[in-house]
């Protein structure tokens, strides 16, 4: 079954991590849910710079949230002080520019946009 709000089926796209443990509980709620989603390798297939741009427009939520702030990667370039004073399109530039570096899971239907995993949030936002 895909996920249906309104009485409209929705094509999820699900970008993730499968070694990570927040994106492993996310599959296992989608799952449970019966909601269908198609599963891309946020390592090995990123997300170029216009579907971030896409799905950032979309979310509603500020760049710096798409940052994967614990990451090895994050902390070895210094983004914590970048971040602060980089401008939208050298966030992007920067996000775009490793898979490593973006927070996951993002899961959007093209629409609306959830970026890491609460259960509520998922709730509200694909039941």
């Amino acid at each position: 079954m895909s996920c249906m709000k309104g009485g409209v089926i929705l094509m999820l796209t699900f970008y993730c991590y499968p070694k990570c443990g927040t994106c492993r509980a996310a599959k296992k709620w989608l799952d449970k849910h019966n909601i269908s989603y198609k599963e891309i390798n946020l390592f090995d297939n990123p997300p170029s710079r216009e579907e971030l741009v896409t799905i950032y427009r979309n979310s509603g939520l500020e760049l710096k949230k798409f940052f994967n702030t614990s990451g090895i990667q994050y902390r070895e370039l210094g983004l914590k002080d970048i971040i602060k004073t980089a401008a939208e399109d050298e966030l992007l530039d920067i996000l775009a520019s490793s898979g490593r570096l973006i927070k996951r899971p993002i899961l959007t239907d093209g629409k609306k946009v959830t970026v890491g995993f609460k259960e509520e949030e998922y709730e509200k936002t694909w039941l």
